[in-house]
């Protein structure tokens, strides 16, 4: 199957016999006599960007450990959340914090409700995820991260899929304080630490925004590759 614009795409790039099968609004569904190569379809697809500083950013697709940690993270927050009040989105929603930026950010959980609507979210959060990528990381800690404080999202998480850590930031008098920076080390550190220094090593943590949950680090990173 294809996106509606990719019939067109597909057909400069190489010659087909074309049966169509089926076509509604989304996409357009047909049978070739040739094979497709994932090559010819990849750059068809619907892109993915955001809006920061005035500048528009394409998305990158995201790394395999990035999507695993992201839908750990997820599945934390949903399955603490449900039958609450408030809601945790993904990474394909839009956030609209100004009119010069407009992101989608790895993951948010919103409480107020007047914010949610059928294009995304406006206004601020109360808890946004960031998933460091070598393409995004300057942004999650330079622009992205400075908007997340003047729009007033009081907690916000750095995770880097390569060093297994999460900084947490809370928002302190308009400014973001790191709070702390939890890390899961690797074997051959924990062997070179003293046992008192490797008994200190925090395993969890409470976020925040509900002091109930406890966000353990080898869930978080649990099954990367």
């Amino acid at each position: 199957s294809t996106a509606p614009g990719a019939l067109s795409a597909l057909t400069a790039r190489r010659e087909y016999d074309i049966i169509l099968l089926s076509i509604s609004e989304k996409q357009v569904i047909v049978m070739t006599s040739e094979p497709i190569y994932a090559e010819e379809l990849a750059w068809t697809e619907p892109r993915r960007e955001e809006l920061i500083c005035g500048k528009v950013v394409m998305m990158a697709p995201p790394a395999t450990n990035h999507g695993v940690i992201a839908g750990n993270v997820h599945a934390l927050f949903h399955s603490y959340l449900r039958g609450k009040s408030c809601t945790v989105f993904p990474d394909d929603v839009p956030l609209f914090l100004s009119d010069m930026d407009y992101y989608r950010p790895d993951l948010m959980v919103v409480c107020d409700r007047e914010k949610i609507k059928a294009d995304g979210v406006h206004g601020a959060p109360d808890l946004v995820v960031e998933i460091l990528s070598p393409s995004t990381g300057r942004y999650d800690r330079g622009r992205k991260k400075q908007i997340y404080q003047a729009s007033g999202v009081p907690e916000y998480w750095i995770i880097s899929p390569e060093a297994r850590s999460i900084e947490v930031y809370r928002l302190k008098d308009g400014v973001y304080e790191l709070d702390n920076c939890y890390s899961v080390y690797p074997d051959y550190l924990l062997r070179l630490m003293p046992v008192e220094e490797r008994e200190a090593i925090p395993a969890a943590f409470c976020c925040h925004l509900f002091d109930d949950l406890v966000i353990r680090l080898d869930d978080v990173f649990e099954n990367l590759f």
